[in-house]
């Protein structure tokens, strides 16, 4: 497996630190406010990295931060004159909301910052003894100037950062513009922790990094992101880690590109900001979402449209129609042996090496479709067998494993089944008046009867 490793900017060689196993850190929400689209874009894309990372024999241990405490969580909870906990957790209960919606496996761990505030002051107090701290008005800042990697992920030369220019929005005073705070003198009314140097709360950057060598190591596998993470966030995530430890922080770093909205970034005063109730208020199908978000490879911008969407969802109608396609040809003939297993096993192969070249998930979808298109005509000409058919259903979940837009295969009512069978026996005996009688019953009940070259096939209305 290849993956872009934005530390280097180039295509390298995945070699997991420990055999066998993956240690994987994906940049959480801060829980202020419901995620955009644009957030969930990236958070489908890791869960198909980890989904992948499994499919292609690693154990994946995944870690995912929720930010529960800085300036936009704080303000949030005095507008809503709301205890912090109170606040954040409603935001928090929506985001695994709109990640169950969308499918989203879930990680092994999801830390807080308010429940890891001792694990941030042992890191400071192991950067201060490496001499990469100093302390202003009771706050604590990193001096940059310490560690000479910085900017070694962003390629940012501080050097040129005109003097008086604020890199980091920290509005506390500190002797170099682009040092960044580590911990934070409380202000008036803001919540607040006890500190060998104030009453505060932790800086934003050292949350991540606390928590992740916590639950991973201080050096782990992949930390993943969206582009907009890469500078100061992951940066000062790598200066304060590394500082603290001198050890490399992490192997791989690798981030997505942004969502943008009919070709413009996505704005409230533009019209065009959307979080997912939005757009499944105007299409019910967050397969199709799902599906849309990897039809373009993690590293190229996504121009979310709903035209988009429409095409998405009719991809994905027709993966169910293959699916159902199989199932009925399978149940047909279900004593047959097996005479052309190559259908089947040539698309997991494919899949794969597509999935091994950085992800290309578009290039998963193109192998998948092409398998799609010369299984429709097998099923046309009579050419499989029962066997083959099951075997070819196999590897379709196969694949949807990774891909996670097929929804659990559905057990009709023994009831359903026979009304089915019996609509099939009435029309080779050509009782048609029977077969339409059933048709018009079952669709009274909800169910949808679709005769097809491959078959009678189902579906709910």
């Amino acid at each position: 497996m290849k993956l872009f490793n934005t530390l280097g900017r180039s295509l390298q060689p995945f070699e997991s630190i420990e055999p066998g196993r993956v240690r994987m850190y994906t940049c959480g929400p801060t829980i202020y406010n419901k995620v955009h689209i644009g957030n969930l874009r990236t958070f489908v894309w890791e869960d198909v990295l980890r989904r992948s990372f499994r499919r292609l024999g690693w154990h994946v241990t995944q870690v995912m931060n929720l930010t529960d405490v800085d300036d936009k969580t704080i303000r949030g909870a005095a507008e809503a004159h709301l205890p912090l906990r109170e606040f954040t957790e409603k935001y928090a209960e929506a985001f695994f909301q709109d990640l169950e919606t969308l499918g989203v496996q879930k990680a092994e761990h999801y830390p807080r910052a308010t429940d890891h505030v001792s694990e941030m002051i042992a890191l400071i107090e192991r950067l201060k003894a490496r001499g990469h701290t100093y302390e202003s008005d009771g706050s604590v800042w990193f001096r940059i100037a310490s560690f000479p990697g910085y900017g070694k992920l962003s390629g940012i030369d501080l050097s040129q950062a005109r003097q008086g220019a604020r890199v980091a929005d920290d509005e506390y005073e500190k002797d170099d513009p682009k040092d960044f705070a580590l911990w934070k003198a409380a202000k008036p009314g803001e919540p607040a922790w006890d500190s060998p140097y104030s009453r505060g709360r932790p800086g934003w950057h050292l949350e991540c990094s606390a928590m992740s060598m916590k639950y991973l190591g201080e050096t782990f596998d992949v930390h993943t992101g969206a582009v907009d993470n890469i500078f100061p966030h992951h940066e000062n995530e790598i200066a304060q880690s590394e500082g603290a430890t001198g050890k490399t922080f992490v192997k791989f770093w690798l981030h997505a590109e942004h969502l943008i909205v009919d070709g413009e970034k996505m704005s409230k005063s533009k019209g065009n900001f959307y979080l997912l109730s939005d757009v499944l208020a105007r299409r019910n199908d967050p397969a199709a979402v799902r599906y849309l978000f990897l039809s373009v490879p993690y590293r190229q911008k996504l121009n979310f449209t709903f035209e988009a969407l429409d095409a998405a969802a009719a991809a994905v109608q027709r993966l169910r129609n293959v699916e159902a396609n199989l199932a009925d040809y399978a149940r047909r003939r279900p004593g047959e042996g097996e005479t052309a297993p190559q259908l089947a096993g040539k698309l997991g192969p494919a899949f794969d090496e597509a999935l091994a070249d950085d992800l290309n998930t578009a290039k998963a979808l193109g192998v998948l479709f092409d398998w799609v298109r010369d299984v429709n005509l097998s099923l046309e000409r009579g050419e499989i067998s029962g066997a083959d058919a099951r075997a070819a259903i196999a590897a379709l979940h196969g694949v949807d494993a990774v891909l996670g837009v097929l929804p659990p295969a559905e057990i009709l009512p023994a009831e359903i089944e026979a009304l089915i069978q019996e609509r099939l026996d009435a029309r080779k005996r050509k009782d048609f008046a029977r077969s339409d009688a059933i048709r018009a019953d079952l669709l009274a009940r909800g169910i949808v009867l679709e005769d097809t070259p491959a078959g009678t096939r189902w579906k709910k209305s």
